[in-house]
């Protein structure tokens, strides 16, 4: 079973993500279906509280507004390191929807980007399959403390000393 870092700890990933051109007519279990699949069948997938949504970085999170209060886990989607839409899709996400549930990255997730991703509101992160996630884990810690204010802590440092 494949791993993943979760709540700053190496879990075992229990879903299956669904590629992108997935069309058949039903899904259950633990899934993670993508944005358009979702879209087309919203009404009969938002009472299954196991299923998933995931956004590719060319796609926006606004479609979602109206049903994330029925999502549970949106993953999204880095098609390559040098890709930073997701840290954008996440704080959209976070700070303007306020979404609460799991917000995963998924793709090309090295331990480079994990402390900045969690900044921006991930907090669970599949790491490329040929990387071992338990190294990575260290990459949540990379700096002590921030100046500016982010999705995992608003206050930026200066109000923080004061």
């Amino acid at each position: 079973m494949p791993k993943l870092i979760k709540n700053n700890a190496v879990v075992d990933d229990s879903y299956e993500i669904l590629p992108k051109d997935f069309n058949e007519a039903s899904v259950e279990g633990l899934k993670i279906v993508p944005l358009a699949y979702w879209l087309a069948h919203a009404e009969n997938l938002k009472s299954q509280a196991e299923i998933g949504v995931w956004i590719d970085s060319d796609e926006g999170p606004e479609e979602l507004a109206p049903f994330l209060d029925s999502l549970k886990l949106i993953a999204l989607n880095f098609p390559k390191f040098a890709d930073g839409r997701g840290y954008s899709i996440a704080r959209i996400l976070r700070d303007r929807y306020k979404y609460q549930g799991e917000l995963r990255a998924i793709g090309d997730v090295l331990h480079d980007q994990l402390f900045y991703m969690k900044r921006c509101g991930f907090d669970a992160f599949a790491i490329r399959a040929d990387k071992d996630p338990v190294a990575a884990l260290a990459g949540l810690q990379a700096f002590s403390d921030c100046y500016q204010g982010a999705s995992d802590n608003p206050v930026p440092l200066f109000r923080r000393r004061a």
